[in-house]
């Protein structure tokens, strides 16, 4: 451990469970790096990811986004590639955008597509799949609102998944530079759409455990009682 983190460490107790307010002090103050940090959440559910009917997933809009405007490309038709287009959209296009991404052009962080569009799209399924960019209903980013998909996807929405063989979600929500504030409130937006999108065959605890931490900080443990005051 380098002597930045073990410094870090010594300015909370790693024993202790903080109110989320506490542990988002303690995270920015252990931010150091010559960049500016992400800010993560961790989450530890109490489901069985290996059964499909206790997926869990979702999207939320972070009151603050993320730090970083996420490029977004749209696949459709017609009048809805202008639609997208209005709303802000990256890339729109249909036929030739498909051609272009098939060629290898993958400047876009998400892919939206509409019903009409998935038949000529699902072509590219093991391109796009591995790379975790294929559209998909229970994403939200396969629908004919393209207008207001497009705004939210640009103004903080972001999507939250299991990992593939463990019950944990990892994300980012938000930089060390954001004040505290916009922290805590990001990371209760969150929580509340993973306790929102919990599954009906889920028993026991649900929300397990949380942490915080930065991309190169230390974690601190989140108060359960925290997580939706």
């Amino acid at each position: 451990m380098g002597k930045r983190l073990a410094a870090a460490q010594k300015t909370f107790d790693k024993s202790k469970i903080y109110p989320l307010a506490e542990a988002t002090s303690s995270v920015k103050k252990a931010a150091t790096a010559k960049f500016d940090e992400t800010i993560e959440l961790h989450l530890r559910l109490g489901v069985d990811p290996k059964q499909s009917d206790q997926n869990v997933r979702g999207t939320v809009v972070l009151p603050h986004g993320v730090g970083k405007t996420q490029r977004v490309a749209v696949i459709a038709k017609g009048e809805k590639i202008k639609e997208a287009q209005a709303a802000g959209a990256d890339e729109a296009g249909d036929a030739d955008l498909i051609d272009k991404i098939n060629k290898g052009w993958f400047d876009f962080d998400v892919l939206v597509a509409t019903p009409d569009a998935m038949k000529d799209l699902s072509k590219l399924g093991k391109v796009l799949g591995p790379k975790g960019l294929m559209p998909n209903p229970r994403a939200g980013t396969v629908t004919f609102e393209i207008g207001r998909t497009v705004k939210e996807l640009k103004g903080g929405r972001i999507e939250f998944k299991l990992e593939k063989d463990a019950p944990l979600i990892h994300i980012g929500i938000g930089k060390a530079s954001f004040s505290e504030d916009k922290i805590v409130e990001n990371a209760r937006a969150l929580m509340n759409a993973v306790i929102t999108a919990k599954p009906a065959t889920s028993k026991g605890q649900y929300l397990q455990n949380a942490t915080l931490s930065s991309t190169m900080g230390v974690g601190v443990r989140v108060e359960t009682s925290q997580k939706t005051a």
